[in-house]
């Protein structure tokens, strides 16, 4: 797999050109945007005012502003959409390809539903699954796929209306491991020793009445970052040897951001909680800058290198 310096050098050579095009093409889209927003806001404005005067009830103007929101989301898709979905197509497209030849990119699916379900790291059954940009292929040998991820769950309000909570929202990505799995062991980020201390916060972990017995690991650093529940303690050593917690440490460390990880049946899920789509392009930066050329890069980088970082396609343990 090519490193980051040499992804970075293709990006440059070989998608410079359409970059620039690009740039173009997003600041007319800017300039649309902002003046659409800008004669919708003004209406808007004006039937808000319309309704203060007739003394309309407060529901009323409430009903007004979340149409005013939802109409500023519908314009935003609606005249971003050809330009992003030319960017990934000259852009991200290619870069996959840089990355890896027998990696396949669809920008408008998502890894499938079911996986994020079996994948047991949430515990709350999801209502509504969406994504984008999903990749996937073999490398090295091994099966991945991974893509974007919004996964959420209905209730309703206090006034019985329908709501949606986000479960999670940012990369998820599923391999192939070289093992099968007897029990399920989950890790997730260790949130509760972190906010109310080591004690109280282990009485939280141990009772945990909807996840699965508790698995203390001999890694302090890892213990700090992370909590293991597993419905078999031996497994679940057996999977988190010293050098496999340390290669999840690191890819914590480079994604910098909240990381869950699951081992059910032969696969490993790995979500990592970016909270935005990774790889929309801002109408509102330069594609130009290289701050956002190496977050793309990187983004992609560290979904596929997660292959070579935890060493799947090494034989660590024989399939049982």
């Amino acid at each position: 797999m090519k490193t980051v310096s040499e992804l970075t050098d293709f990006y440059y050579k070989h998608l410079y050109p359409s970059l620039q095009e690009l740039e173009e093409d997003r600041k007319k889209v800017k300039n649309q945007l902002i003046g659409v927003v800008a004669l919708f806001t003004l209406v808007m404005g004006i039937i808000a005012i319309v309704f203060v005067s007739y003394h309309l009830s407060g529901e009323v103007l409430f009903g007004v502003g979340l149409f005013y929101i939802a109409g500023v989301g519908f314009i935003y898709r609606w005249l971003v959409k050809d330009y992003a979905n030319d960017f990934k197509f000259k852009v991200i497209a290619p870069l996959i390809k840089a990355i890896d030849k027998n990696l396949d990119y669809s920008p408008s699916l998502h890894v499938p539903s079911n996986y994020f379900i079996n994948s047991k790291l949430s515990t709350s059954r999801p209502d509504r699954i969406t994504g984008n940009d999903y990749v996937r292929g073999k490398i090295d040998g091994v099966n991945i796929q991974f893509s974007d991820l919004h996964v959420e769950t209905k209730h309703k309000d206090s006034k019985g209306n329908e709501e949606y909570t986000t479960i999670f929202i940012g990369l998820f990505i599923v391999s192939e491991f070289n093992k099968n799995f007897h029990g399920r062991t989950v890790i997730l980020p260790d949130t509760a020793q972190k906010a109310f201390g080591d004690y109280i916060g282990h009485l939280l972990q141990e009772n945990n009445f909807h996840r699965a017995d508790l698995v203390k690991m001999d890694n302090p650093a890892f213990e700090k970052e992370f909590v293991v529940y597993g419905t078999d303690q031996i497994e679940a050593r057996y999977i988190l040897t010293p050098a496999f917690m340390e290669k999840l440490l690191i890819l914590k460390k480079r994604s910098k951001h909240p990381v869950s990880v699951s081992f059910v049946n032969k696969n490993i899920h790995i979500a990592i909680e970016y909270n935005k789509d990774l790889f929309e392009p801002s109408v509102f930066h330069s594609l130009l800058k290289y701050k956002i050329a190496m977050e793309y890069i990187q983004t992609l980088h560290l979904a596929v290198g997660i292959i070579e970082e935890l060493k799947l396609n090494k034989k660590l343990w024989s399939k049982l």
